[in-house]
């Protein structure tokens, strides 16, 4: 899954701090963190992947499949502030390597997760790989702003964030290939007991096997970074305390703003993880679940496209007006989606990757206008925000229990209908403020 979560910490004391339009010159390190975007992109998405393979695995209902989004995004709301907090007392490069090496754990619990054949334990395997991707994007975000000009700040940010893009692109396609490529064709109703517990521990192997190959990787590049520790200077920071943040909720705009981060983020993963099984009916495109699969590609490459898009399109339409209208748009799409038949209802649904794309860093801009002084605990707080994608997409599944997959797009549609809302309230400047 794609998303371009905002620094959720006060900057370390680096060289360059104190002058606006100094940084890092350091092009090797620039590298390095588009490399960050790449993996972290590519893991995040690969649930698109693992929710169709353990909802068949498990015979989970649509709601209950989708606890592997909420186990995921909880991370973002339990572990955001303290890895900010790891940033400010530890520096980027060490809080890199921490999180690197969190995924990888993460990674390796799916071994015991397949072992033992029960689902939950597999969310834990989920929880603590994001609390690692938490951590490591923490560190992202405001490194890339430092590595180079402050002038040219915006244009590394959003280079790296197509990184996460491209990572977003891929990695469904492989992932589709190595874990829904090969699904069995008994009937999981006529196993019970010690049967469909082998049964399962033999077909989540498969999941087992790719997410070694990514520990392995992912322990290759802890030890890169841990090896390079030092690359950065440090300064160790005075205590924060980021509670006292969460009052900016109490100024309109920069609420509104992260509720809708808040929806924003829900909608996207409730989309992209129904996506494979809403092209497998037989109503839409009715393709097996490999080839579903692989067309999950082409709702995170419509992201990566439009944000290269959207990049030259808001130099000629205001922020407020663009958001307003591409959420506009996949309000459309999913109208159409939901009332059409064949390949157009399919294409229609894929197609809202493509208005997802300046989404995020359209409203976190517009919500932080005007905060001043306070811009960097606002950033926090919006961070936490993305604990939407734990808790709109159980009730979209819920939804789609209780009525069918069409009827269950209305809930994210209800939530770009909040988005553009706020695109027309927030289409004039903020005033700043310094409190």
């Amino acid at each position: 899954m794609h998303l371009d979560t905002a620094d959720t910490s006060s900057t370390d004391p680096l060289p360059g701090d104190d002058a606006p339009d100094q940084g890092i010159d350091a092009p090797d390190m620039q590298l390095f963190v588009f490399a960050l975007f790449f993996i972290f992109g590519g893991i995040t998405s690969l649930n698109d992947v693992i929710i169709p393979k353990l909802k068949e695995l498990f015979t989970l209902g649509y709601a209950q499949a989708m606890l592997v989004q909420s186990a995921f995004f909880a991370a973002y709301f339990l572990v955001s502030i303290p890895a900010a907090l790891i940033v400010r007392r530890k520096g980027y490069m060490r809080t890199a390597a921490l999180g690197v090496l969190t995924m990888a754990c993460g990674c390796l619990l799916f071994i015991p997760a397949s072992k033992s054949g029960m689902f939950g334990v597999f969310l834990g395997a989920l929880f603590v790989l994001a609390a690692g991707i938490t951590i490591v994007q923490v560190v992202a975000n405001p490194l890339i702003s430092l590595l180079g000009p402050a002038r040219t700040a915006h244009s590394r940010l959003t280079f790296a964030q197509a990184f996460n893009s491209l990572g977003t692109t891929i990695f469904p396609y492989v992932g589709s290939i190595l874990i829904l490529g090969s699904l069995s064709t008994v009937d999981m109703t006529t196993l019970a007991g010690d049967a469909l517990a082998a049964y399962r521990q033999q077909e989540t192997q498969i999941v087992v096997q790719t997410y070694l190959g990514l520990a392995a990787a992912l322990a290759l590049v802890a030890a890169v970074i841990w090896w390079r520790r030092n690359r950065l200077p440090h300064v160790v920071g005075p205590p924060t305390n980021f509670f006292q943040a969460f009052d900016l909720l109490k100024r309109r705009r920069f609420g509104l703003g992260a509720l809708c981060i808040f929806l924003y983020v829900g909608a996207e993963v409730a989309i992209g993880s129904l996506i494979v099984n809403y092209l497998m009916q037989a109503s839409t495109m009715g393709l097996e679940e490999q080839s579903a699969g692989k067309h999950v590609t082409f709702y995170w490459g419509g992201a990566l496209v439009g944000r290269f898009i959207g990049a030259w399109l808001l130099r000629l339409v205001s922020p407020g007006k663009l958001l307003c209208a591409v959420a506009g748009a996949a309000i459309g799409l999913i109208v159409v989606s939901s009332q059409a038949q064949g390949a157009m209802s399919g294409w229609a649904l894929l197609a809202i990757g493509l208005c997802n794309s300046i989404m995020f860093p359209t409203i976190f801009t517009l919500a932080s206008e005007g905060l001043g002084a306070r811009a960097a605990e606002g950033s926090g707080v919006i961070c936490v925000a993305i604990v939407g994608g734990a808790i709109v997409p159980p009730l979209t599944g819920l939804l789609a229990d209780f009525t069918d997959l069409r009827t269950a797009l209305f809930l994210p549609a209800a939530c770009y209908l909040v988005i553009a809302s706020f695109g027309v309230y927030a289409r004039r400047p903020a005033t700043a403020r310094t409190t």
